[in-house]
């Protein structure tokens, strides 16, 4: 980042997925039941409970809220951000397609909509050329659904023990001379426009807000950028970037994994302040 100001804001840009928030397969409660956190439930799809915090980092959250901008930062779309119900104040920025969607008040910011899709027109192939190959590539054996999300990038899910090896390795070297990045995180393959970036939207927003203290966290590839753009960043214990040992000056690992990273990232960010 720049230089600092020390009367501006300190801004926190946080993934959510995996890094504060956890689905029940992610929790990974491996302590005995009767020690186990207590939970808050912060998003129901389809009238079931899908994603949880702990209740200490609830609280904690709320208190980030009150101290920080704190600016939610996800590869989600806004629909699918739309679900989700934090502790604390409602945020008044978050990030959503992975830097496509600046929201100021819930609403996208249309100017910064503009300049991305620009950079994208100019420095990119189209979507539908990549989706194409993307699906023409994929084998009905293994790929369970095929998504765009916002009309900015495209993913797979997949059955990854049916994903054949070396195909995600062949696709990202088609598409990186097109100005697009291909990763394998969890049961999806996303393939995404290589200046669609959480980062160029976090670096946005501590502009807007004076150009102070960022911190920031993240577990998977699709947030290595956002935590090269803060000042400090943390990344938990699991995820694909644990699993590629990736780490960079300022990022401290956690040692944590699952739902007790998320109480941790939290923890850290308050330390911070």
């Amino acid at each position: 980042m720049s230089t600092l100001r020390a009367d501006a804001p300190a801004v926190v840009a946080s993934d959510l997925d995996r890094t504060l928030i956890y689905s029940s397969g992610a929790l990974g409660l491996t302590m005995p039941d009767p020690v186990a956190p207590r939970l808050l439930c912060v998003e129901v799809y389809e009238g079931r409970p899908l994603s949880y915090v702990t209740e200490d980092a609830a609280g904690m959250l709320a208190e980030l809220a009150r101290r920080a901008v704190f600016v939610p930062t996800t590869t989600r779309t806004r629909e699918q951000y739309g679900r989700i119900r934090l502790p604390g104040p409602a945020p008044e920025y978050a990030i959503c397609a992975n830097g496509g969607h600046l929201l100021v008040d819930g609403v996208s910011d249309p100017q910064w909509r503009a300049g991305v899709q620009a950079r994208l027109d100019a420095e990119c192939a189209p979507l539908g050329e990549v989706r194409e190959r993307m699906v023409a590539a994929a084998d009905a054996a293994w790929l369970l659904k095929e998504r765009v999300a916002e009309d900015l990038f495209a993913y797979l899910v997949v059955d990854r023990a049916k994903l054949p090896e070396g195909w995600v390795k062949e696709l990202g070297e088609w598409a990186d001379g097109l100005g697009w990045t291909v990763s394998l995180q969890g049961r999806k393959v996303y393939a995404v426009p290589k200046p669609l970036t959480k980062g160029a939207a976090v670096r946005e927003v501590v502009r807007r807000v004076g150009g102070g203290l960022a911190l920031g966290a993240g577990d998977s590839l699709l947030d290595a950028d956002l935590l090269t753009a803060v000042d400090r960043g943390w990344r938990p214990g699991h995820g694909e970037l644990a699993d590629e040992g990736w780490t960079a000056p300022g990022v401290t690992v956690l040692a944590e994994r699952g739902v007790l990273a998320g109480e941790a990232v939290v923890r850290a960010f308050l330390g911070a302040l």
